[in-house]
């Protein structure tokens, strides 16, 4: 009984219709069948062949109608599914524009400082629009896909507005809804202030973080194409204006490098360096080093990056925190970052309190043309500003709370922004 619905799969699969020559051999083979049942069971063949025929007619026609919507399934989905390819890409102008990507277990309310600040200094900023905990698939050194799929996310909606500096502030106002500015107007604010109102939140639930964690692969997995595809509802941004600059505070600096690069990961090449002018880097750890953490770090340091006229690129450290007198977290840090991992000494480097500084500058030797910034006594993050800082970073935090700054204070924005 399985044969007839076979035969019409494979004619109606090559055809891609139903051929009416079908039907005949349909009927034979079923009518071959109903003479075997009326023999064997001693039954009246008319018992046998009617509904037989009206099974193959029924087979025949179900087949057609699950081919025309496969059919016009897959017509929508190819329509549906962007190139990425942008158009001109090479025409696109550089634009004084720029994507914050947080470090690890940070979120975009960490950076809406620094964004706004970046904002009042006339250079449009937005920052990746997730919260904390949106890192937890990646921990135990697993795939980065899924931040990378933000980061690609944001910039390619923040490019679709891009235009010339001196227009952005009019293309935030059309880009927006009328009801949203209604509404912020009502709260007292200019919409035009906040470019973060121009990239649309996207869909992440608990239980697309659940299963993300269950099949995210590991980072040392990711040049065997993995099929795991990240969860989440991602709208797909219009043609992009203009290149803009990426800003990656500690380990939001080593994923960019990986979104800029030529080679695929895990399946996918973003190809960000269509999009992207320059990539600075806040205390990223750039250097390689023992353990699963830092196989993503190894996986962009396979490539060499050296062409200044597709992305300008600087690696920026803070030093003033030396690993044997800021702490154990300071110590333990420094020697996770470093060649012998935890098992190494911590106490004789110097950094921001979280990344050597041999390693925020680590950059240069795998992006030849990459520019260095040295900032004196600048820490790593603003820990006492955040919830849970003190506890996790106790004395780091103490030094923040007592004046000592960071990457994201205005007076250091100044020292590293002026290189846009």
């Amino acid at each position: 009984f399985f044969f007839p619905v076979v035969t019409t799969q494979r004619l109606f699969i090559n055809n891609r219709a139903i051929h009416p020559i079908s039907y005949p051999i349909i009927f034979a083979i079923d009518d071959r069948i109903a003479k075997l049942i009326t023999m064997t069971m001693k039954l009246p063949l008319y018992l046998i062949r009617t509904p037989l025929l009206v099974r193959a007619l029924l087979t025949s026609l179900a087949f057609a109608r699950v081919h025309a919507f496969l059919h016009q399934l897959e017509t929508s989905i190819k329509k549906t599914i962007p190139s990425h390819q942008g158009g001109s890409i090479q025409s696109l102008p550089d634009v004084r524009a720029a994507v914050i990507v947080p470090g690890f277990l940070t979120g975009k309310s960490d950076f809406q400082a620094m964004a706004k600040s970046l904002n009042n200094m006339g250079i449009p900023t937005v920052v990746v629009p997730m919260p904390h905990w949106h890192w937890l698939p990646c921990l135990g050194g697993r795939s980065i896909r899924p931040m990378l799929e933000r980061i690609d996310f944001t910039v390619r909606h923040l490019a679709s507005v891009a235009g010339d500096l001196k227009d952005f502030e009019k293309v935030a106002i059309e880009s927006l809804d009328k009801s949203l500015e209604d509404s912020m107007m009502d709260a007292g604010l200019q919409s035009s202030d906040d470019p973060q109102l121009l990239i649309p939140d996207f869909s992440y639930t608990l239980k697309d973080c659940y299963e993300d964690c269950l099949n995210n692969p590991g980072a040392d997995e990711v040049d065997s194409c993995p099929l795991e595809i990240p969860r989440g509802s991602f709208s797909e941004a219009s043609k992009p204006m203009g290149k803009i600059a990426l800003i990656g505070h500690s380990a939001g600096g080593w994923i960019c490098r990986a979104y800029l690069s030529k080679r695929n990961y895990g399946c996918k090449n973003y190809q960000g360096r269509q999009l992207v002018h320059s990539l600075i880097t806040l205390g990223s750890p750039h250097c390689t080093a023992p353990g699963p953490a830092f196989n993503g770090v190894e996986w962009v340091n396979k490539e060499q990056f050296d062409i200044p006229s597709e992305v300008r690129a600087l690696a920026v450290g803070g030093t003033g925190y030396n690993g044997g007198s800021s702490g154990l977290l300071t110590e333990h840090s420094y020697a996770f970052c470093c060649e012998h991992g935890l098992n190494g000494n911590g106490t004789i480097y110097d950094g921001d309190g979280v990344t050597p500084i041999h390693s925020s500058l680590g950059m240069k030797e795998f992006v030849p043309h990459a520019e260095t910034l040295i900032l004196d006594d600048v820490g790593h993050f603003c820990w006492s500003d955040v919830l849970g800082g003190e506890a996790f970073a106790p004395d780091l935090a103490r030094y923040h709370k007592e004046g000592r700054p960071w990457y994201g204070d205005d007076h250091i924005i100044e020292k590293w922004v002026s290189w846009l």
